[in-house]
């Protein structure tokens, strides 16, 4: 699915920098034209290229991601976890949002649209309960639980609008396109799922 974004991402630069640099083709000339559909697509090439690179992994406790670079933060020593909703054209993902040494990392727990989409799955979900449960905080045991209720919900073979994750996701309002849950209300609503 990332990948497929990234398809978008790159179709969109081409179509993007081609209009700019005809209009400015028409206006200046064909050099300067050249010019402004680079200047355009260049850098949303280069966006697109880091997404459809883009790989996250969790050794041990250690949550790290690589397109270019490579940037890692440790679990257990984490200042900041938080849950960040984003909607892009109907498109909502969940993530566990992870700040800790100067570093920060998303990490795409769901993706919905509609009543359906495309989820972590069971082992690396059970296995990042697992290093947020060894944490010892509240804060870490709050999104432990979340995820083994996720983890539960999809052994019973519920449907995806039944499940945690997406309950979660839709309780963000639309119209923003990236928004941290409340650390409260995703107390409460784990709670309320006991």
């Amino acid at each position: 699915m990332v990948r497929k974004r990234a398809r978008m991402v790159a179709i969109g630069a081409v179509l993007v920098a081609g209009f700019f640099g005809g209009v400015i083709g028409l206006i200046a000339g064909r050099v300067p034209g050249l010019i402004a559909f680079v200047i355009v697509a260049l850098p949303l090439m280069l966006l697109a290229w880091s997404e459809a690179r883009r790989r996250v992994w969790l050794q041990g406790h250690v949550l790290s991601v690589r397109a270019f670079g490579t940037r890692s933060v440790d679990l257990k020593g984490a200042e900041e976890l938080d849950l960040l909703v984003t909607d892009v054209r109907g498109s909502r993902t969940v993530g566990l949002f992870v700040r800790g040494g100067g570093k920060a990392i998303n990490l795409a727990l769901a993706i919905y649209a509609g009543t359906g989409g495309r989820e972590q799955g069971v082992f690396p979900l059970r296995r990042l309960a697992d290093v947020l449960a060894s944490r010892g905080d509240a804060r870490g045991l709050v999104f432990c639980e979340l995820l083994i209720a996720q983890l539960r919900a999809e052994a019973r073979g519920e449907a995806a609008a039944d499940r945690p994750l997406y309950k979660l996701g839709s309780l963000a309002p639309g119209g923003r396109l990236a928004q941290k849950l409340h650390p409260d209300a995703v107390s409460k609503f784990v709670a309320s799922l006991g």
